[in-house]
């Protein structure tokens, strides 16, 4: 089965660098505790990886 990974926003934006700003919208979170599902490949990992002080990642089996 395909691996996917739900992500969740934990820490405000507010104060961050635009580029990390960017990286959040672009996975899908807009508010604080909002969780989005995004296919596990190296574009969304690397953009996790990029903003991983302000997201909680959860690997699920879909």
């Amino acid at each position: 089965m395909a691996k996917k990974l739900e992500i969740t926003l934990k820490r405000s934006l507010i104060g961050r660098k635009q580029d990390q700003q960017k990286t959040v919208e672009a996975l899908g979170l807009r508010k604080i505790h909002q969780t989005v599902v995004q296919n596990d490949n190296e574009a969304i990992r690397g953009m996790v990886n990029k903003v991983s002080h302000l997201v909680e990642v959860k690997e699920i089996e879909a």
